[in-house]
C-alpha cells in the first residue's frame, strides 16, 4: 500500500509538472503574440492620430477617429525629444493631476518595457516618442500560468491528503482488526492457565512459585484487556501518576536480568494525580521498558525520572543501551519498523497513539547517542 502510494504520488507530480511546463510556453507564445499584435496596433494608433493633426482635410476622418476611439486598453505616453510628456491615453487623469510622479512612474516603467515608437515631423524635423504598456488582457496572459500553478498545487495537496487519511484510516483499521483478535484468541489459554494456577496452589509447597504464575496470568489478561481496547476511546480516570509507574517498573525488575538496574526518581513528590487510561497507560511504560532491556544486552542502567510541572507532567525513561543511529530517529514510531529479529515493529507506534489521540500529551526520544543509551520523554497535560 505504501508503494501504491509513492507511485501515486509519483504519477500526480509528473502529471502537474507537464501541465505547469507545457501552460507555461504556450501562455508565453501567446504573450509573444499579443505583445507584437499590440505594438501594431499603437504604431497604426500613432499614424491615425499624426494623420488627423497635420493632414485632416486629407485624413478619412471616420476611419482614423474610430482608430483612435478603439484603443481602450493599451496605455501610452507621447514626450518631446527631451523626455518631457507632452500627453497620455487609458491612463487615471484624475490621478495624474493628484500625484505628480505618477505619470513619471509609468513612463518609467513602459521605457523599461517596450522600445518607443518614434514619429519624426516632416515639416519641423521634430521627434515626438510614444511609449507604451501593456494591456489587461496581456497582463492577464502572462499570469495564468502562476494562477494555474497554484490550482494545480492546492489539487495535488488535496488529493494526496486525501489519499495520506484514507491510508491512515485503513492502518487504524488493520491494527484495531488485529488487536481485538489477539485479545480475542488471548481468551481461551489464559482462562485455562488460571484454572491451572488455582490447581497449583492446592499442591502444598507451591506457594511461592503459585503466587508469581498468578501474576503472570493477571499481566496476559491485562494485555487482552489493553488489546480489545484498541479501536475504541478509552475512559480516562483520576489516577496517581507515580503509583502506576512504579508499579510496572516492579513487575519489570523482577523479570530482568540482575545486572540491569532500575532507578525512579520523583524529586520528592509522593503523588502526582492526572487523567490516565491505567492500563494503557501500563502498555506504554511496558513497552519502553522492554526495548530498554533490549537495547542494554542483559546489564545497565533504567532511570524513570518524574518531573511535576506547571501545566505539565513530563516522565522520562533512560536507558545505557546500544541507542539510536541519527538515520534511525525519525523513524522509530513508524509502523513496521523494527531492529530486532523478530516482532512487528508496532509498540512504539502503539504507544504514540496511546499517549497522543487519547492521553492528548507527547511522546518522542528525548536523546540518543549511539554507544551510551536513549531517552524517551512522555508529556502529559494535567487537569
Amino acid at each position: 500500500m505504501i508503494q501504491r502510494f509513492l507511485n501515486w504520488r509519483t504519477a500526480l507530480s509528473v502529471v502537474a509538472i507537464a501541465i505547469v511546463i507545457g501552460t507555461i510556453f504556450y501562455s508565453q507564445y501567446l504573450a509573444r503574440k499579443i505583445a507584437f499584435e499590440e505594438r501594431q496596433k499603437v504604431e497604426i494608433w500613432v499614424e491615425a492620430e499624426k494623420s488627423l493633426i497635420n493632414s485632416p482635410a486629407d485624413a478619412d476622418t471616420k476611419l482614423v477617429s474610430s482608430i483612435l476611439i478603439y484603443n481602450t486598453d493599451i496605455p501610452i505616453i507621447r514626450t518631446d525629444e527631451n523626455g518631457s510628456i507632452i500627453d497620455f491615453v487609458n491612463l487615471d487623469s484624475a490621478k495624474a493631476r493628484r500625484e505628480p510622479e505618477f505619470l513619471a512612474g509609468k513612463l518609467s516603467l513602459f521605457k523599461s518595457s517596450h522600445e518607443p515608437i518614434v514619429y519624426t515631423d516632416p515639416i519641423n524635423n521634430k521627434k515626438d516618442f510614444y511609449y507604451y504598456g501593456e494591456s489587461r488582457l496581456l497582463r492577464q496572459v502572462r499570469y495564468y500560468p502562476i494562477v494555474q500553478l497554484l490550482i494545480v498545487a492546492l489539487f495535488i495537496f488535496v488529493t494526496l491528503y486525501a489519499i495520506s487519511v484514507r491510508n491512515k484510516s485503513m492502518q487504524n483499521q488493520l491494527w484495531a482488526g488485529m488487536a481485538k483478535e489477539t485479545a480475542h484468541q488471548l481468551g481461551t489459554p489464559v482462562t485455562s492457565l488460571d484454572g491451572w494456577v488455582e490447581m497449583l496452589k492446592e499442591i502444598p509447597g507451591n506457594e511461592k512459585i503459585s503466587a508469581e504464575l498468578s501474576k503472570d496470568v493477571e499481566r496476559l489478561k491485562l494485555v487482552s484487556e489493553r488489546f480489545s481496547k484498541i479501536g475504541s476511546m478509552p475512559q480516562l480516570e483520576r489516577k496517581d501518576l507515580i503509583h502506576q509507574v512504579t508499579n510496572v517498573v516492579d513487575y519489570i525488575r523482577k523479570r530482568a536480568p540482575d545486572k540491569v538496574h532500575f532507578n525512579v526518581n520523583t524529586h520528592d513528590q509522593d503523588s502526582i494525580y492526572i487523567m490516565l487510561s491505567g492500563s494503557l497507560f501500563d502498555w506504554v511504560i511496558e513497552n519502553i521498558l522492554k526495548n530498554a532491556l533490549d537495547a542494554m544486552a542483559g546489564k545497565g542502567e533504567i532511570t524513570i525520572e518524574i518531573q511535576n510541572a506547571a501545566s505539565s507532567v513530563f516522565v522520562d525513561i533512560t536507558d545505557s543501551g546500544k541507542g539510536i543511529s541519527s538515520a534511525n530517529l525519525g523513524k522509530v514510531f513508524k509502523p513496521g519498523f523494527t531492529t530486532k529479529k523478530r516482532g512487528w515493529g508496532l509498540g512504539l507506534t502503539l504507544s504514540k497513539r496511546i499517549i497522543e489521540q487519547y492521553h492528548k500529551g507527547e511522546l518522542y526520544v528525548k536523546h540518543s547517542e549511539p554507544g551510551k543509551g536513549t531517552t524517551f520523554r512522555i508529556v502529559l497535560p494535567k487537569g
